[in-house]
């Protein structure tokens, strides 16, 4: 059970619990990534997410990159992002992208964009040079790119199964029951059948939930079987945190033995790799879902 505590201004919240604890970052593989995103103005989902692993991740010399600028046209509950009116394209931030990732010598990159419904292709195109980009300067280097629901403009997402990164992700986020809340534009059958078409296409697939938004036990089972259904390879249960008081509320801290629980169900069910855990965000150890399969 999670344990409320009443603040000075009286609003009752819930205890962040023991588990929860993040490392401070450090270290000079840390100072050696955050010069090289700060060199030349790269959007990590590290930074615009709040992710609680930067420190961890950055300091074994990893990060998740975020293209298509780090303005989202979508609004979801739960995402610390910035929502309103993007920028214009940068026509160079492939290159860029690029040239960190050979200059940081990543062995397995991950790669994520906000939502760009203002786009005709969604984003598409750039997502597809920065994807040969990567692999023009860095060969060796094997990609999971996590791709947004394009609104369901199917020739967008299929110049992304053309291109071929080695592992495609989508997150389902959340149960069915919540997603109106929780993404308010996306649509729970739809990303189902993003996954669809990326397996169908022959794509390696991942997947991730966050948990401690309200949903039942019921329904993360129900919500993990869907995505067996549809073929998903690779699934991921974090905790929810809120970014901001504007976000929605944390209704519950799950606790690590239920996402243990998961885990064992998961692996169960026949997903090749469950990555379950209260700190467990859709990119953390990311490298070793490649090498896994």
């Amino acid at each position: 059970m999670s344990e409320e505590i009443t603040t000075a201004d009286n609003k009752v919240r819930i205890k962040k619990p023991s588990w929860l604890r993040v490392k401070l970052p450090i270290g000079e593989n840390y100072r050696k990534v955050r010069a090289l995103v700060d060199e030349h103005k790269l959007h990590t989902i590290c930074e615009s997410g709040s992710c609680p692993n930067m420190g961890e991740c950055w300091g074994e010399g990893t990060a998740t990159f975020m293209i298509l600028g780090n303005i989202c046209t979508r609004s979801c509950g739960f995402c610390a992002v910035q929502t309103g009116k993007p920028d214009a394209i940068d026509e160079f931030e492939p290159g860029k992208v690029a040239h960190s990732i050979k200059t940081m010598q990543i062995k397995h990159a991950v790669i994520t964009s906000v939502d760009r419904d203002d786009l005709k292709d969604g984003g598409a195109g750039i997502w597809v040079q920065t994807v040969r980009a990567v692999r023009h300067q860095s060969p060796r280097t094997t990609m999971e790119t996590l791709i947004p629901d394009f609104a369901g403009k199917w020739e967008n997402l299929q110049q992304i199964i053309d291109v071929a990164p080695e592992i495609v992700s989508h997150n389902l986020e959340t149960v069915r029951r919540l997603t109106k809340q929780v993404r308010i534009q996306a649509k729970y059958d739809r990303s189902l059948e993003v996954l669809f078409r990326l397996k169908k296409g022959g794509m390696r697939t991942k997947s991730g939930i966050m948990l401690g938004l309200g949903e039942t036990d019921e329904e993360v089972i129900e919500a993990m079987q869907d995505l067996r259904s549809v073929g998903v390879d690779i699934i991921t249960l974090g905790q929810y945190l809120q970014p901001t008081p504007k976000h929605l509320p944390i209704v519950e801290f799950v606790e690590p033995e239920r996402f243990q629980k998961y885990e064992k169900l998961g692996l169960e069910m026949g997903f090749r790799f469950v990555e379950s855990g209260p700190l467990v965000r859709s990119s953390y150890h990311a490298e070793k879902h490649i090498f896994d399969l």
